[in-house]
């Protein structure tokens, strides 16, 4: 798996002409599924992120995890993670998992993040072209793979 977070104030993911989901301060989190993933892949990527700390203590220093802020997480799958580029100029989404191995891991991100956030997570929809609104913070950016893991 890997996951791009970004730090936001705030961010928004619209599914449609009259569906949407935002969160304020927190994390925007892309996440993108390859066929090689498993649960094991979800459960140290979910506790990497609620964890890392990102967020500024008093002292402005990056000291403080998403938990100890007391952020929101927004989660939206994102195929193109796992673009293969290194031939040609076209990218090649080959190690991209399809949608019956992909779906219930996602799922279980999901799942796995409100149990422990509660309702601070929100989500895009799986496989749908959707509009994303961001508002940085910092910029902070963090890209994870949880094939680096050891």
């Amino acid at each position: 798996m890997r996951i791009v977070l970004q730090r936001v104030r705030k961010a928004k993911v619209d599914l449609g002409e009259k569906e949407s989901e935002e969160i304020g301060h927190g994390i925007l989190a892309f996440l993108g599924i390859e066929m090689a993933d498993e649960i094991k892949d979800v459960d140290w990527l979910v506790n990497k992120v609620l964890n890392l700390r990102i967020f500024e203590d008093k002292n402005g220093v990056m000291n403080r995890s998403l938990i100890d802020v007391h952020g929101e997480l927004m989660v939206v799958s994102q195929f193109t993670l796992m673009a293969a580029t290194k031939k040609g100029n076209r990218p090649s989404y080959i190690r991209a998992a399809n949608h019956d191995h992909a779906i219930p891991l996602y799922e279980s991100f999901i799942i796995k993040a409100n149990s422990i956030l509660g309702p601070k997570v929100a989500t895009g929809s799986f496989g749908a072209m959707m509009k994303v609104t961001i508002e940085n913070d910092g910029p902070v950016t963090i890209l994870i793979d949880s094939k680096n893991k050891e």
